[in-house]
């Protein structure tokens, strides 16, 4: 029996803020999927080539909308820019520390979508441990 996985994705242009008066755009893709329940997946698509993804709670993000929370690598507290609804994301690794805006409703419209995927508190359904114990002892 093959498993089937969804996943939600959109992408979305963050600002990469270098000071208060000084920002840069930063395509990313915000991804999530019934094989991982519990995460959400940022994708940033940088001028490297490489892109660096981060992964982290999506609960954590789902806080982040309404207040701030997070401690160490990821934090996250929603904030006005201007006119503009903005959630600020500060990631910290031992290559450096990023302080990025996102779209509020974008990002927001994107968990709705999410939650219909895998509504909160359903996780461990959508996880399927019997199929992923199966995999590992055949």
């Amino acid at each position: 029996m093959e498993r089937s996985t969804s996943v939600v994705e959109h992408e979305l242009e963050l600002n990469l803020v270098l000071s208060p008066e000084r920002s840069v755009p930063v395509p990313a893709r915000l991804s999530y999927g019934s094989h991982d329940p519990f995460a959400v997946h940022i994708t940033f698509h940088l001028d490297t080539g490489t892109p660096v993804t981060w992964v982290f709670a999506r609960e954590l993000l789902v806080e982040g909308t309404f207040r701030p929370c997070g401690q160490g690598d990821v934090r996250i507290w929603p904030t006005r820019s201007g006119r503009r609804s903005v959630l600020c994301l500060a990631l910290t690794s031992p290559a450096g520390d990023a302080l990025l805006e996102a779209p509020l409703p974008a990002v927001a419209a994107w968990l709705e979508r999410a939650h219909r995927l895998v509504p909160p508190g359903a996780e461990l359904a959508a996880l399927d441990l019997d199929h992923s114990l199966a995999e590992l002892l055949a």
